[in-house]
């Protein structure tokens, strides 16, 4: 892989994991759009890098969980986590045909547009200043939010979107599912890397296909642009909506089904 497309799928993960537009369903489109070959491995060590995104702008809240592991906020995570895990491997199949196939992107980028319009209605009818902090988020809560992530798994529909979406449906408040969608992708993403790594230590040869430097590069990129991104959105659900992102991954989504229908520029 060279350098420069290192660095643009970083800035890609990077941006797209915390913003509620969905990082694979980006990187899957760059992919059949200019013909990337972007190993799964590669992919999940961007994965890895926006993990010590999250770990660096939200260190506090993670020490405090470390510190109170019986706390209501740490086994909510479990919860979450646990449900999602369940999904994941109740489906498996079915993902991993997703994730290398292009024809369900464009409906799951509609489905992602749709979730945060819907969500986006919901809290202004019941209004703004009457969401839950994060120490009161309950059982209901992770389960819905577990669920949410569960099936966010399909490229396009937008992980942070999906469990931000789940936490605002069950009452926290903005800044509060925000949180908790980016602490909650800690276990899904070392969930990954343990699984593509234990095939790497299985077969060594793969590890002959990969550009080191282009990967070390990629992930300091995708870390950077994580820790961005992360910020960005917390600053931004104090005074704006999802809207904006609902429009954005809605026009994508029309893109990708009248270039799959009509157009074809792209090779699906």
């Amino acid at each position: 892989m060279h350098i420069l497309i290192a660095i643009l799928l970083g800035l890609i993960q990077g941006l797209t994991e915390f913003l509620p537009v969905s990082s694979s369903g980006h990187l899957l489109l760059l992919e059949k759009a200019f013909g990337l070959n972007n190993p799964l491995f590669f992919s999940v060590m961007l994965h890895l890098a926006t993990l010590a995104a999250v770990c660096v702008v939200l260190r506090k809240e993670l020490w405090h969980m470390i510190r109170h592991p019986l706390s209501r906020e740490t086994l909510c995570v479990v919860v979450a986590s646990a449900v999602t895990a369940v999904i994941y491997f109740a489906f498996k199949k079915i993902f991993d045909a997703a994730l290398t196939d292009g024809h369900l992107l464009g409906y799951c980028f509609l489905v992602t547009a749709i979730l945060l319009f819907v969500v986006e209605a919901v809290v202004r009818r019941r209004g703004e200043k009457t969401g839950r902090p994060l120490k009161e988020i309950k059982w209901t809560d992770a389960l819905l939010i577990g669920a949410f992530q569960g099936f966010a798994i399909f490229p396009g529909i937008s992980r942070a979107g999906a469990t931000l979406s789940g936490g605002l449906l069950g009452g926290l408040r903005r800044s509060s599912a925000a949180r908790f969608s980016f602490i909650i992708s800690i276990p899904v993403i070392l969930g990954s890397f343990i699984l593509e790594g234990k095939d790497l230590l299985e077969q060594p040869a793969l590890a002959a296909d990969i550009n080191w430097i282009a990967l070390v590069i990629g992930m300091l990129v995708a870390c950077a642009a994580g820790i961005f991104a992360i910020r960005f959105m917390l600053k931004l659900l104090q005074k704006w909506s999802l809207r904006i992102f609902g429009v954005y991954v809605g026009v994508l989504g029309l893109f990708v089904l009248l270039d799959q229908w009509f157009f074809h520029l792209i090779a699906w």
